[in-house]
């Protein structure tokens, strides 16, 4: 037999025998099936997927005042950096002592091997809550102590009247697949539409991709395509390769600047759109390939096939937009792109999924920087 694991249905029924009934969060590879079982398992409007983490904390306050009742915020660790203000700055029992449990993913714990962007957030999660205030429990993987320490958790919440974090180590949860699958209306992938891309880009272009899977099929593609590695991938800070790639427009005015973004990313940090559209630099091309999930980190949904990012990015400011949900389509879209003055976006409606052999990038951060600072100057 192997070790002692906690089924994602026993926290959930742990919570909601102590009273947690309202979820809110971003999902997280480590809480993959925790996630996906809140997903499936959580009656209509007690679960909310929220464009970032501080949303989430905030969404958790708006439902305690209405209810009196304690909700439940899920993150990964890196997302602490979003949701830090709002429990400084709001939640914390100095100001409004809004009583709430967080559920974070511990990527990166010391002593475990994990992708680079994880490392320094690993090391730094439990003095982070620290820091700020929020006690925090290590959820033990084995079921009978991981209910007491969840009871306690809870105890300490109610006594407080303040935030608590279960810290969620790797393999603390049995795997569970989820049900509640995004609607797939559409044939092209991913991958092919960066395939795509790439073929359609000026030969003096760069290009900034965003967090997850489309940077690790984009080095894959300039693998296949024999094409040197002078892309930035963005590997963390999800939502802010587009601001990146504004920098790097606004400084490179005679180069094209391609954002390959994210609907998850694009919709984490919305405001990001105006600025960009603000600004306006005309070599600045943005590329959303839109799935409608957080495909990197269990699948569970995105609003972005709700949502018109055209509509809304025209309402910013960018000069033209126009969506693809036609593989046969797509080449001409990007070729009218590459014409097209910017700011100007193309979103690309693809269905969820990849390659079970897709790779990761070889490079570290710091040669794949480099790469781009040779690259552009």
């Amino acid at each position: 037999m192997g070790d002692p694991m906690v089924t994602p249905e026993q926290l959930y029924r742990w919570l909601a025998a102590l009273g947690v009934d309202f979820y809110a969060g971003v999902p997280d590879s480590l809480l993959k099936a925790f996630c996906a079982y809140v997903t499936d398992h959580a009656p209509p409007g007690r679960h909310v997927i929220t464009g970032n983490e501080g949303g989430a904390i905030a969404l958790a306050m708006g439902y305690h005042l209405a209810t009196g009742r304690i909700g439940a915020v899920y993150l990964q660790n890196s997302g602490l950096g979003n949701a830090v203000n709002p429990l400084t700055s709001l939640a914390d029992p100095a100001i409004y002592g809004v009583p709430m449990l967080l559920v974070i993913g511990w990527r990166g714990e010391p002593g475990h091997k994990d992708e680079p962007q994880h490392v320094q957030m690993g090391q730094v999660t439990r003095a982070t809550l620290e820091a700020i205030g929020v006690p925090h429990t290590v959820l033990p993987a084995e079921p009978g102590d991981a209910e007491a320490a969840v009871k306690a958790a809870l105890a300490d919440v109610v006594e407080r009247q303040a935030a608590h974090a279960l810290v969620i180590r790797k393999g603390t949860f049995e795997s569970y697949a989820l049900q509640t699958k995004v609607a797939q209306p559409y044939s092209t992938t991913r991958e092919h539409a960066i395939e795509q891309l790439v073929a359609s880009l000026p030969n003096d272009a760069v290009v900034v991709s965003t967090t997850g899977k489309p940077s690790r099929e984009l080095f894959e593609v300039r693998k296949r395509r024999g094409e040197p590695h002078q892309d930035f991938l963005t590997v963390g800070g999800m939502g802010h390769a587009s601001q990146i790639a504004l920098g790097l427009a606004m400084e490179c005015p005679n180069r094209p600047v391609y954002c390959l973004d994210g609907d998850g990313a694009v919709l984490m940090h919305l405001g990001g759109l105006a600025t960009i559209a603000t600004v306006a630099p005309a070599n600045y091309k943005h590329v959303v390939v839109n799935n409608g999930a957080h495909d990197s980190v269990g699948g569970q949904p995105t609003i972005a096939f709700k949502v018109d990012l055209c509509a809304v990015a025209k309402g910013c400011g960018y000069r033209s937009a126009r969506r693809v949900t036609e593989a046969d389509k797509l080449e001409a879209a990007l070729a009218e792109l590459r014409e097209s003055p910017g700011p100007a976006l193309v979103e690309v409606r693809v269905k969820t999924g990849s390659r079970a052999d897709l790779g990761r990038p070889t490079m570290t951060p710091q040669e794949l920087k480099q790469a781009v600072r040779d690259y552009v100057s």
